[in-house]
């Protein structure tokens, strides 16, 4: 098996069965703040552009990149999709022009033409945009495992598939805390010594969990060019810093008995026989060496390759075409009318201070209005032009466009609070109720309402929809506008899927719903 780093999480795999493209990242991502570090910009485009099977494996732009899959890879090459709740990653993969597709089941090997794959698949809210996984390949004489910046949780299950050869995984940050906050500078190194701890210190548990024979630091860090961002880099090794790089981290494994560490950077070559590892550079060893110890001049080089790119991205951001106000009154508020859990969750006001215009989303009253100067519990403090934007393309999840740009300034009050960034990544009906759903499944009580004569569990089998607000009933049959899935009000039974089941109890008559369940 050989395997060409693309960098970031991007890999070229080739066996004697085919060739699997994971995670090409080519162009910046995210309000052009992020560039792939080291630059991939010398990677032979024509090797990779038709592979046999195709792998995504989460719609995080540094993963996701659909100017090059549409422009530079075959409609030809077979997607292997994660089993996601939401179809979004297929919906956007198909919009570019792809076809052909493989639906995995969650940890379910698959077998193809030679291969066996296996996909974990991360579905919680919190997991990237609504979804995340990570790829297992077996060509029958090597095995391995593509973590990216996945966090799997069930060892057993996915050591299952194993042993493996050699790991990728995410080892460094990949996030906008704590830096965006507005914390007294002691406190802010306090937490950004011990965000870079954790990370090191999970990628190691995750190491010694899989036990693989090589493992190789991928997924991260990225690099920041443009110059109001490029105090971000990891110049100096700064135990401050979030974003470590590779060597930063071998070191780190080594210094604690692990000397399984391979580099490599873009267009490396990992050749994996006989349970031996061999890796070719690009580029001679002290070259290699020199993109990590003389980083700064690095990346000044690469900044100056890149500053076009830069500044047309921000000319391209509209500024003073849009009634911000209006436009969120009218694209949030019908979600926040529906957001029960969720407003509960936050329960206050959030701020967004454009400037010129401050904005308060109130999730008590359920309003969107102008920040009069009440109480607040989260400020963000954002450029204009990037909310418009935001608007202007009717993003659904503002996490993974403007929030992972680390172009803002945040404070708040109190601590870090999940549910006001998950209400950012689920702007449309479709994702606000698989949030919704699947808070009301971890709550302590099952939500059920009453329903022509029957008390009906809330929430759609299918994708979690509100079938209090989205349920039609006719002829005793109750249809969830949502999807179109159907069930039969008497027996529950899934009249859409076979593997479904709706509760349903007839109630006696005049009995009331318990409040509690209401």
């Amino acid at each position: 098996m050989k395997i060409t780093f693309l960098g970031q999480a991007g890999l070229f795999i080739e066996t004697k069965h085919g060739s699997i493209l994971c995670d090409p990242w080519f162009n910046t991502a995210y309000f052009a703040s992020w560039f792939p570090f080291p630059s991939n910009e010398f990677v032979d485009i024509k090797k990779i552009s038709n592979p046999t099977y195709l792998y995504i494996s989460h719609l995080h732009h540094d993963h996701f990149d659909p100017k090059f899959l549409r422009d530079h890879v075959s409609k030809n090459a077979i997607v292997l999709l994660p089993d996601f709740p939401l179809n979004h990653l297929e919906q956007e993969l198909r919009a570019i022009g792809f076809e052909h597709f493989v639906h995995t089941k969650n940890c379910t090997p698959v077998e193809m033409d030679g291969l066996r794959f296996m996909i974990y698949a991360l579905t919680a809210p919190t997991d990237g945009p609504i979804g995340d996984s990570g790829l297992m390949v077996d060509d029958g004489e090597t095995r391995i495992f593509n973590q990216n910046d996945s966090r799997p949780v069930d060892m057993d299950l996915l050591n299952s598939f194993g042993p493996f050869d050699a790991l990728f995984l995410q080892f460094s940050g990949a996030i906008w805390y704590p830096m965006v906050y507005k914390f007294p500078k002691q406190a802010l190194d306090a937490l950004s010594r011990k965000k870079r701890e954790n990370e090191l210190a999970r990628a190691l548990r995750y190491i010694n969990e899989i036990d693989a024979k090589y493992v190789v630091p991928s997924a991260g860090p990225p690099c920041f060019l443009d110059d109001d961002l490029y105090y971000l880099n990891d110049l100096n090794r700064d135990e401050t810093n979030i974003f470590p790089d590779q060597t930063v981290f071998l070191e780190y494994m080594e210094e604690r008995g692990v000397h399984s560490g391979r580099l490599m950077i873009p267009d490396s070559v990992m050749t994996l026989e006989h349970g031996q590892c061999h890796v070719e550079h690009p580029l001679p060893d002290d070259e290699v060496a020199a993109i990590f110890k003389e980083k700064d001049a690095y990346l000044k080089a690469y900044q100056a390759r890149q500053r076009a790119t830069i500044e047309a991205a921000r000319a391209s951001w509209p500024r003073g075409q849009v009634n911000v106000l209006e436009s969120l009154k009218s694209w949030f508020e019908p979600l926040m009318q529906q957001a029960d859990l969720t407003a509960a969750g936050i329960n206050g006001n959030i701020i967004l201070d454009l400037d010129d215009e401050k904005i308060c989303l109130d999730f008590q009253r359920r309003k969107v209005e102008a920040w009069d100067g009440k109480e607040w519990d989260y400020i963000f403090e954002i450029d204009r032009a990037l909310v418009e934007k935001c608007v202007v393309e009717h993003y659904e999840d503002w996490v993974n466009e403007l929030f992972l740009s680390c172009r803002f300034r945040a404070e708040r009050k109190g601590g870090f609070n999940e549910h006001v960034y998950n209400f950012f990544k689920c702007l449309s009906q479709e994702r606000l109720q698989y949030l919704e759903g699947y808070l009301a499944e971890k709550a302590p009580v099952k939500d059920l309402f009453e329903c022509e004569g029957y008390l009906v569990q809330r929430r759609c089998p299918h994708l979690k929809a509100d079938l209090a607000r989205f349920g039609h009933v006719e002829d005793g049959i109750l249809t969830c506008r949502m999807h179109g899935w159907q069930f039969d009000l008497e027996t529950g039974r899934c009249l859409t899927s076979d593997d479904r089941q709706l509760y349903t109890k007839k109630l006696d008559a005049g009995k009331e719903v318990p409040a509690a369940r209401r």
